[in-house]
């Protein structure tokens, strides 16, 4: 009953939404003329139903994926509103409503199954703010480019060589780590290990967002970028308030070049996390000293962590692209704010149906090679507890992921994707599994 609710209130705020944007529309018919947007209104609605089958498992603890099989499903509302302040500066809203769980209450894979899942969840709607930030623009040379209006995007014109800064309340990987065939799972892969580097720590609140100002530099073919966050109080922890007491540094440099007529992008991307955070050993040698579990909360004191990523997208032909991701990061360490992941290799391809008539399909396949480091092993060997992983025990083997995708256009703004993803030793351990786990994802934007 409470899904049905859902479903009725969001499909009336949809409606409500769609006449204020054919009003704004109306009102606002610049992006024809290449004149810059004063306002705008965009919106999205995606719901993602998972469902794994039953594997085995001889044991089970308290991280660990349910081995009987579950069904689970998240929804979600977007509103994108931004106004123009003055020249070049937009600042944006994106409430948003959410219901639902991920698999297990997202646990049990380092790799998990779903970005659209959080790692908290309600069987009621709620209503949040994710972001909320300023973005200003300021022009250097270059060509006049157009831009298109999109969410968080207002439509005009820029010059191509400019600086963007962005403050307030958004997502790093907004900015940092983005890939034009594996980011966003609304609307490609679901995996979070394909969809964002897998060693990328990065700060966030347990539903992916912070404070934090970020720096970009536009110039020609390639882009600088910086950015300083905070981190939550103590790893996986809500963010609260707004200090740096526990932050982290971003800087990604990134280059743009084409192989024939082709456009590619090659990223490296480096991160620094300074927070109280606990270091596998500290907590293994506790445990043999005073007996029981080890246990990482109880070693934590200020220290850092850094990790680096590399990033690659390639368009081989007019319909296909490809992609791959390398990253590590401090393996001494626990993880703070993302999954347990210290190493971690990721590729795939993915391919417009326009050589199948049907030019707004897209199909997508990827595998992921998720490790940890010796220390880490050691710690969830002996029973630890992380973010997302801790069975209790561990027979130790690399996570490794295979996702497949199929979205198709229903109508115009709304697409059905399919999506089959197959996990060998999820969460590290080859005593469970293998799980198969699978997906129906409906998405929708005006």
């Amino acid at each position: 009953m409470r899904q049905k609710k859902m479903v009725q209130f969001c499909s009336v705020l949809l409606s409500a939404l769609s006449l204020v944007k054919v009003e704004a529309a109306e009102q606002n018919d610049k992006s024809i003329s290449n004149v810059d947007e004063d306002w705008a209104i965009h919106g999205q609605f995606t719901n993602v139903t998972q469902k794994h089958a039953s594997f085995r498992s001889p044991y089970s603890g308290q991280n660990s994926l349910d081995a009987k099989g579950r069904v689970e499903e998240t929804t979600d509302i977007t509103i994108y509103a931004g106004v123009r302040l003055w020249r070049n500066a937009e600042f944006w809203l994106n409430p948003e409503i959410d219901q639902g769980f991920g698999l297990s209450n997202t646990v049990g894979l380092a790799g998990f199954s779903s970005g659209e899942a959080y790692k908290v969840g309600a069987n009621s709607a709620y209503l949040r703010l994710p972001r909320a930030f300023l973005r200003q623009t300021f022009a250097l040379n270059g060509e006049t480019e157009n831009i298109e209006p999109a969410a968080n995007q207002l439509g005009g014109k820029r010059v191509s060589n400019n600086v963007v800064v962005t403050v307030g309340k958004f997502s790093v990987v907004d900015l940092f780590d983005t890939n034009t065939y594996a980011h966003d799972p609304r609307t490609d892969f679901l995996n979070w290990s394909v969809i964002d580097a897998g060693a990328f720590d990065y700060a966030a609140d347990a539903w992916g967002f912070t404070y934090g100002a970020a720096v970009e530099w536009n110039q020609n073919a390639w882009t600088a970028r910086a950015g300083v966050f905070q981190l939550s109080p103590v790893p996986n922890a809500k963010v609260a308030g707004l200090h740096f007491k526990q932050y982290s540094l971003v800087g990604e440099l990134e280059s743009r070049f084409q192989l024939g007529e082709h456009p590619g992008k090659l990223k490296l991307l480096g991160f620094i996390n300074r927070a109280p955070m606990g270091n596998y050993a500290d907590a293994v040698q506790a445990s043999i000293t005073n007996g029981g579990v080890p246990d990482i909360a109880q070693v934590r004191r200020k220290g850092t962590r850094a990790g680096a990523s590399l990033n690659f997208e390639q368009e081989v032909a007019k319909e296909i692209g490809i992609f791959a991701r390398a990253s590590f990061n401090d393996g001494d360490k626990e993880a703070y704010e993302f999954t347990e992941i210290n190493k971690s290799i990721s590729s795939g391809i993915a391919i417009k149906g326009a050589n199948w008539g049907r030019s707004e399909d897209t199909f997508g396949l990827a595998t992921v090679f998720n490790g940890l480091s010796s220390q880490a092993k050691r710690y969830f060997a002996l029973g630890g507890i992380g973010i997302l992983i801790g069975d209790g025990n561990q027979r130790y083997g690399a996570e490794k992921i295979l996702e497949t995708y199929y979205s198709a256009k229903i109508v115009t703004g709304v697409t059905l994707t399919l999506n089959f993803q197959h996990v060998t030793n999820p969460a590290y351990n080859k005593d469970r599994g293998p799980v198969s786990i699978y997906a129906a994802r409906v998405h929708a934007e005006f």
